[in-house]
């Protein structure tokens, strides 16, 4: 099978782009969170959903003020289906590795794999952002993950 130069090119772009943004709420607390999204973007989690940069905000906030967590959000598999010049589907894997506390914590299995699907627009500026991020649990257990359900 052969895949055309431009879907690579793309299918790394927006990777790097969900790396960035998982590095940022892995080591910045989500502060820049906001940035990679639209608008009017929803951030669709298994158990709420936050829709428009002021909710997804707020959540970051929330999680960042409850107290010392450590959280290794990992993607794999990712795949990117173009749907015209402007517009752009992925998906991928997340692996969530999290607990309450500094490290270094006891290594545990993943909380939380989740096979995500990402809705993505070309900006005016040519950049990307997540107009839709849904997240599909497949297997959940040990810590529960956060949620403040607002």
């Amino acid at each position: 099978m052969k895949i055309a130069q431009d879907r690579i090119a793309l299918t790394q772009l927006l990777q790097a782009l969900v790396v960035d943004y998982w590095h940022d709420v892995d080591c910045n607390w989500g502060r820049n969170a906001t940035a990679y999204y639209t608008e009017d973007g929803v951030f669709k989690g298994p158990e709420a959903s936050y829709a428009g940069r002021e909710k997804i905000r707020a959540f970051y906030k929330w999680r960042e003020d409850r107290g010392a967590r450590t959280v290794v959000h990992a993607v794999h598999n990712f795949q990117c289906l173009p749907d015209g010049p402007d517009k752009a589907t992925c998906h991928w894997f997340l692996m969530l590795y999290a607990a309450d506390g500094k490290p270094v914590l006891p290594s545990a299995p993943p909380i939380q794999i989740a096979y995500m699907t990402d809705l993505m627009v070309r900006t005016a500026d040519g950049g990307w952002l997540v107009k839709h991020r849904t997240f599909d649990n497949w297997f959940a257990g040990g810590i529960p993950t956060t949620n403040p359900k607002l």
